[in-house]
């Protein structure tokens, strides 16, 4: 990845402080990841309010995904285009005015709408606020500012449910949304005395076949993923996941012929970028079973209350603030490979550890392995989001960050998929109408055992991969080198 990402913004302006660009990107990712995660707690209240039984809420959560899909494989171009200033104010300012909405819907319906244009703010600001990032903060400070703006993006989904049991416990619903006015407000207003405007160098044509394919493909897996995490709606989660990788297939197909796809799978040709995509992707599935998985197990497997077992998930959380002092020395000291193949094994058994919870375990126990997970796991994801962008040249830089934010969502989405399917699995097996200890058991080895096939991935990494951003080996070197 060029120098010249870097060398452009400090002629237009001094450079800021690394912290200060991560932590105005890390403010308004906070409050998308946490905005959706919250919202699941609040949903039989919601129901209630509305007249409506609790399981047609779920509409509220797939339409939010649905502008997901659809709109982060296009975030990149339209960054290019306006400007990566413009449009990351611009989300921020539209998912707030989705939140506010939100907050005044007088029935399920306007929720819907809400929600639709929520998502439409939120798929702008995860892969906008990367690209600001990578094009804002200098190469030798890359590492410290990644691990500053992943904390939001790991502890978001961990804090949702027990914030959003707090605010319905001792609030009312409606402040789930209206949380987010004075966060967003703040953001806008750093976004725009402190952040460069930068533009794409080249005009593209705007892949509009590519766009409506990507979007049903994507939007029918998502919702496939989402509505497998839930009983009795099996046979329609199979449907759209078919219908998903049919219109998946069709894109591929288009994406060949068009000069600009809208979303460029050659770039996974790139080393760097394409191994940290396939292993990232493999990891993210045990990563977003966790949020799934965890709170069910305390509650039904242990008998813990809601609330309690929302004190235990958010160990993970501590674990990875905890993580963002490390990773800089951690990779400066033995560089990505070998930091991610070590790391992401420890990682992997660390989770799998919960396998082995049984309600006779101390809580200290519990929360300290918890933390140790949230730790390890944090700065896997650090390195993949770093290292990736390696390569990168300063032109393709957008449409890397919208194509591997989209796999990281969907990912994320598939890791609920999977921790559904194998504790359903487990229980057929053993004709059990409940989850009980060994199923959750069964489900937690069976997502473990996918992110230890990563590590198979993370050893195709060059030895020299990211070495000029981490300083390992001595600093700088040159493409030909990697």
């Amino acid at each position: 990845m060029s120098d010249q990402i870097y060398q452009a913004a400090s002629v237009r302006r001094p450079q800021l402080n690394f912290r200060l660009v991560a932590m105005i990107v890390a403010s308004a990712m906070f409050m998308e990841q946490l905005d959706a995660t919250v919202l699941a707690t609040a949903l039989p209240t919601m129901a209630r309010d509305f007249g409506v039984s609790a399981p047609s809420m779920s509409v509220a959560l797939t339409s939010y995904l649905l502008s997901l899909a659809i709109f982060i494989p296009a975030s990149g171009l339209i960054a290019d285009r306006y400007g990566s200033r413009t449009v990351f104010r611009s989300a921020i300012a539209v998912f707030v005015a989705g939140s506010i909405f939100c907050a005044l819907a007088p029935n399920l319906f306007c929720l819907v709408l809400a929600r639709l244009l929520q998502g439409l703010g939120g798929a702008m600001m995860m892969p906008v606020g990367r690209l600001v990032l990578l094009r804002t903060v200098d190469r030798k400070d890359m590492m410290n500012a990644m691990s500053w703006l992943l904390v939001p993006a790991l502890i978001g989904p961990i804090l949702g449910p027990p914030v959003g049991g707090l605010i319905v416990t001792y609030l009312d619903w409606r402040w789930i949304f209206y949380i987010n006015v004075p966060i967003g407000i703040l953001g806008f207003t750093l976004v725009s005395i402190y952040i460069e405007d930068f533009k794409g160098t080249t005009r593209k044509r705007f892949d509009t076949v590519g766009f409506i394919l990507s979007g049903i493909a994507l939007g029918s897996l998502l919702f496939g993923f989402e509505s497998s995490s839930r009983s009795g709606e099996g046979a329609f989660a199979l449907f759209l996941i078919a219908v998903g990788l049919l219109f998946g297939i069709a894109y591929l197909k288009h994406a060949k012929r068009h000069p600009s796809p809208i979303m460029d799978f050659s770039l996974m040709k790139i080393p760097s970028f394409g191994t940290s995509v396939i292993a990232g992707s493999l990891t993210r599935i045990t990563q977003g079973a966790q949020p799934f998985l965890l709170p069910l197990y305390f509650q039904l497997g242990f008998g813990l209350s809601a609330a309690k077992a929302g004190q235990l998930v958010t160990a993970a959380a501590i674990g990875s603030m905890a993580m963002k002092a490390f990773a800089p020395r951690i990779l400066r000291r033995f560089g990505f490979r070998s930091s991610l193949v070590f790391n992401g094994v420890i990682a992997t058994v660390g989770y799998a550890l919960c396998a082995l919870f049984r309600p006779d375990w101390p809580l200290g126990l519990i929360f300290a392995i918890l933390a140790m997970c949230g730790f390890f796991m944090s700065f896997q994801f650090t390195a993949y989001n770093t290292v990736a962008y390696d390569e990168i040249d300063r032109d393709r830089m957008s449409s890397a960050t919208s194509f591997y934010t989209t796999f990281q969502q969907l990912m994320l989405s598939l890791g609920i998929c999977v921790g559904a399917l194998a504790l359903h699995t487990s229980m057929s097996f053993t004709g059990s109408h409940t989850p009980q200890l060994h199923d959750f058991s069964a489900a937690f080895l069976f997502v473990t055992a996918i992110s230890i096939s990563a590590t198979f991935w993370n050893l195709r990494f060059s030895k020299t991969a990211g070495a000029d951003i981490s300083g390992h080996g001595g600093g700088k070197l040159s493409h030909a080198e990697h």
